[in-house]
């Protein structure tokens, strides 16, 4: 019985990558990569010699059983996406679901991943969160984003640049203008940037300076009904 590893990779700065990781990725028969292109250039730095097989979220539904066969014969694989931990909005999930099925030991190393350093950095509560990665483009956005409307835990989202701006404008119509947010971008990169304040200030920003990188937009949940209540009674009061 072979053995599938979940290797994280760097998000930004190369130097993130664990020993451990280097060292599975050299011990593998097979590595089973998100882009081929970008994995190769990632192996070539640290000079490892490996053979890379495709396996991205076009060709999953075909691959993953056959892959998990090929374990549960013996092989051994490691499956890393373009960046960060695989199965956190990358491909990841049917592999693993196809190796348990078969008793092939699944292992994920610990590692990079997004969304961590921008919810630990955000001054926003992290004891209690949600992680939402990216809304649907089109149909269900709205309806994903109305029902959160109520979460009272940190809200974690995925965003592309040219997005992000309607995005926020989105989350201001659904969450109101006052709600704190951390927009952060290019993590562990040269150009890492977190932008702090309300919702509005955050869009106002981001509408006037053009937004560069791939984005981890952190959210302020809901306060509880009472909390709300209070607010509103002492508002009464002042008016």
């Amino acid at each position: 019985m072979g053995t599938l590893y979940l290797v994280p990779t760097p998000v930004g700065n190369l130097e993130d990558i664990t020993l451990r990781a280097l060292r599975i990725l050299k011990e593998v028969d097979v590595v089973l990569a998100e882009d081929t292109r970008t994995s190769g250039l990632l192996l070539k730095h640290f000079d490892l010699k490996c053979r890379l097989v495709s396996h991205h979220k076009f060709n999953e539904h075909q691959t993953a059983d056959a892959f998990a066969a090929r374990m549960a014969a013996g092989e051994v694989m490691a499956l890393i996406s373009d960046a960060g931990t695989p199965g956190i909005s990358d491909p990841g999930f049917m592999l693993v679901r196809a190796c348990v099925e078969r008793g092939v030991t699944v292992q994920c190393l610990p590692g990079a991943t997004a969304f961590v350093p921008a919810l630990v950095s955000s001054g926003l509560p992290c004891e209690r969160f949600t992680f939402e990665g990216f809304l649907p483009q089109k149909k269900g956005r709205a309806t994903r984003l109305e029902s959160l409307k109520e979460e009272q835990r940190t809200m974690i989202f995925y965003e592309s640049p040219h997005r992000v701006v309607k995005t926020l404008n989105q989350f201001i119509e659904t969450f109101g203008a006052e709600r704190r947010c951390s927009a952060c971008r290019e993590i562990s990169k040269i150009h890492e940037e977190s932008v702090r304040g309300t919702l509005s200030e955050v869009a106002a920003h981001f509408a006037a300076n053009e937004p560069r990188g791939e984005f981890v937009l952190i959210v302020e949940g809901a306060e509880p009904p009472k909390k709300q209540k209070k607010k509103k009674e002492r508002t009464e009061d002042e008016e």
